[in-house]
């Protein structure tokens, strides 16, 4: 089958047809894919069927693989299930707040350098599609006047900022539960080695350090909705195989709600996330 590649918005995805199965685990592939990345945020490779080792296999191609010892798959650890299944997921529980924009991994150190998922089974109930927004556009976009507001801005991040979208009034025992996983601090501008600038924003940012919350909050809010804007967005209607990778500093994503009995089921890695030049 021929390859293609499509470009989908001004500025954002690429998607390729023509590459299934272990084709995808090349040394050339992935350089492609790296290079897509990096110009186009997110790379879609349509009906990939790729297997649980293939996918580990790609990945490592792309970078260093972040073992998941709570992704619930029972023979590769650097797969995590995505369900709202909890016999196939011990972090079934938490699904609802993937339905709110977020950037993966900002509760470590460093966030993720880039996710890949792929479909096993799409959702039954009419939801489950993934959204992306471009915060390399959202940047860009922004005045110089803005851009100068922001430069030195440090936002604390963590789990329970984001889980209290889901439960604003938690029970004691919930709080204490979300408060166990370690909350981070990262630069609000997110700046790569090759100097392009993205804003880590999303469902765990909580606070800017040294602003008063109201006042922190209500930028945090501004940026949310200036990032998410429709010029700035991509929406991917899953189908069964589908491979897609994404930027994950320069992308926010959410996935659209679907039910606690969903059959959607995901299997995700993600790459060891580099530190932001000072």
């Amino acid at each position: 089958m021929a390859v293609t590649v499509t470009e989908l918005t001004p500025t954002t995805g690429v998607e390729v047809t023509g590459l299934s199965g272990g084709r995808l685990v090349d040394k050339a592939v992935a350089e492609e894919c790296l290079a897509a990345l990096e110009r186009r945020g997110v790379v879609i490779y349509r009906e990939a069927d790729v297997d649980d080792d293939d996918l580990v296999a790609f990945s490592r191609l792309l970078g260093q693989v972040v073992p998941l010892p709570m992704g619930g798959h029972p023979t590769h650890p650097e797969i995590q299930r995505i369900t709202r299944d909890p016999s196939k997921s011990p972090l079934a529980a938490y699904r609802e707040g993937t339905f709110h924009w977020h950037i993966d991994g900002t509760t470590d150190q460093v966030p993720n350098k880039a996710t890949l998922l792929t479909a096993r089974q799409i959702s039954d109930d009419g939801g489950g599609d993934t959204e992306f927004a471009n915060t390399f556009a959202a940047y860009e976009a922004l005045s110089d006047t803005e851009k100068l507001e922001l430069d030195g801005l440090r936002v604390v991040h963590s789990f329970a900022a984001s889980q209290l979208l889901v439960t604003p009034e938690p029970s004691p025992k919930e709080r204490a539960a979300w408060d166990r996983n370690p909350a981070r601090e990262h630069p609000l501008v997110w700046t790569r080695g090759s100097g392009r600038r993205s804003l880590l924003v999303g469902a765990t940012a909580g606070e800017i350090v040294d602003r008063p919350p109201e006042e922190g909050r209500a930028l945090l809010d501004r940026l949310l909705a200036w990032a998410t804007q429709p010029r700035f967005t991509l929406r991917h209607q899953w189908r069964r195989g589908d491979l897609v990778i994404w930027d994950n500093t320069g992308m926010l994503h959410r996935a659209l709600p679907y039910g606690a009995a969903s059959s959607r089921l995901m299997h995700r890695t993600s790459l060891q996330g580099e530190e932001a030049v000072a």
